[in-house]
């Protein structure tokens, strides 16, 4: 049966900033997909709450608070995991995110917090998950990129720039990794998340993002979800080194900031 292909049976996860929002939901189907999973993030209530619906889905839950801008954190995510389940097979980079600036007040320091919450942290988890997936069967790593990391907007400078970043980091990583190893990311568009409730509020606004997005809808978690079990999953066993653009069939950024010229 090629729904068989889907399933992640036992299989052992890490998702990072899986308190809620996209995380969350990753968390959470890897689960109904099968797996055990190791969820991660700031706000503990929030974990444990994703938790308790990883083990309604008949599947081990583990939870560990952390702040993910620490290396140090986000690298013994993997030696836990791997002591819990008894294995680690798939790693999630959820963490990550940039508010946006105008370019003056993008200060350098302000690009390199940037680089090192959404590259670093996923190259570092990455890094210390290989062995414990070399131990087993191999594994799969996806990145939660975004699509801007390939278009075009004012504000979104250090955002996209190591959105592109992450994106490039899958390739050149997929390649070092093959063929035990397969990495992908998921280059996700506008969804309804915290990160965005101000915006989805407004009526006005989200009916702009709406009219500007090709299928006319804000994206749910759940669709990011769906596309990062198929990357885990054997039904990919062909994928690697690919960034899936999960993103409503944007070609441009939905949302203006108003910025006006210097």
């Amino acid at each position: 049966m090629i729904l068989d292909r889907f399933r992640l049976t036992d299989r052992a996860a890490v998702v990072t900033g899986s308190g809620r929002g996209i995380g969350a939901a990753v968390a959470v189907g890897l689960a109904e997909a099968g797996a055990d999973v190791l969820v991660s993030a700031r706000n503990t209530d929030q974990l444990e709450a994703v938790a308790d619906k990883v083990k309604s889905a008949g599947r081990r839950a583990e939870v560990v608070q952390a702040d993910l801008d620490d290396l140090d954190a986000v690298t013994a995510l993997a030696e836990r995991a791997a002591e819990v389940f008894g294995r680690l097979d798939i790693v999630v980079n959820n963490v990550g995110g940039t508010m946006p600036r105008p370019f003056l007040d993008t200060s350098p320091r302000f690009l390199e917090a940037a680089f090192h919450f959404n590259v670093a942290t996923a190259h570092a988890l990455t890094r210390a998950a290989v062995p414990h997936m070399l131990a087993g069967e191999g594994g799969a790593v996806v990145n939660i990129s975004s699509a801007m990391g390939r278009t075009q907007g004012r504000g979104f400078l250090a955002y996209g720039t190591a959105k592109a970043a992450l994106a490039h980091l899958t390739r050149l990583t997929a390649t070092d990794l093959a063929p035990r190893i397969r990495v992908n990311a998921v280059a996700v568009g506008s969804v309804s998340t915290s990160a965005l409730e101000v915006v989805l509020t407004d009526d006005d606004l989200r009916t702009e993002m709406e009219r500007a997005t090709p299928l006319r809808r804000i994206g749910d978690p759940e669709d990011i979800a769906a596309a990062v079990v198929y990357l885990c999953s054997p039904a990919a066993a062909y994928v690697t080194g690919k960034v899936l653009e999960v993103d409503g069939g944007l070609d441009r950024p939905n949302l203006d900031l108003g910025l006006a010229d210097l």
